[in-house]
């Protein structure tokens, strides 16, 4: 596809929105617009990552005119029954920090005796979505397999990285692996190469399911 095309990002995050932009920076002609101050925070109220990723892209296309992406991610904990699942970032409240989440889940695993690498088997999947103005989509999800640490280790990334173990990883957790390494093994990173290769391709082109990851289209 040639020429520029602008998109703004849907999150304000400004870790998260770094990310993106290292992500998708691949893509051929693609300018990512920050959030506009004006517009409203989105309200996630989906029951899915996948819907709430769908209403955050969606609100930005239609308050902006331009195509937006947007991401939501969950982290399902075995020994926890899933949770916090699609309240990942809401975990220990609305208004929690990163170290609030990883305190509460590292009390809720002691709370239901999970000590063991085996007992703390985790999930963590992210679901990258774009919205076009002519009502269009595109979407993928990166799915990771891993553990939480016993307590948390290393100084890079955001959010629950001090804490989550990636197979492959060699028993280090996100934040003590280098932003390549992370954006190699990460459910961030799977979904949102697995969306940079639809963006690339054009509407037309059929979906790809790279590893760890799958594509859609509405």
């Amino acid at each position: 596809m040639n020429g520029q095309r602008r998109m703004v990002l849907a999150t304000a995050n400004p870790d998260k929105a770094a990310e993106i932009i290292d992500l998708l920076g691949a893509v051929p002609g693609l300018v990512l617009e920050p959030r506009p101050a004006t517009v409203p925070e989105v309200e996630e109220d989906g029951e899915t990552l996948l819907d709430n990723a769908r209403l955050k892209a969606r609100a930005l296309c239609e308050a902006t005119g331009l195509s937006a992406v947007a991401d939501d991610t969950g982290l399902d904990v075995d020994a926890l029954g899933g949770a916090p699942g699609v309240r990942t970032a809401r975990y220990a409240g609305e208004h929690a920090t990163y170290a609030d989440n990883v305190r509460k889940l590292l009390a809720e695993l002691d709370r239901v005796g999970a000590t063991g690498e085996r007992e703390r088997r985790a999930t963590f999947r992210s679901v990258a979505f774009a919205a076009f103005p002519d009502g269009s989509a595109q979407w993928a999800e990166g799915v990771v397999a891993g553990s939480i640490a016993a307590e948390p280790a290393g100084s890079s990334g955001f959010g629950y990285d001090p804490v989550f173990v990636p197979e492959g990883s060699d028993g280090r957790t996100f934040a003590e692996m280098t932003t390549t390494e992370k954006h190699g093994l990460s459910h961030r990173g799977r979904a949102f190469r697995a969306l940079a290769r639809q963006l690339s391709q054009g509407p037309t082109a059929a979906p790809t399911t790279p590893h760890g990851a799958v594509e859609g289209r509405e």
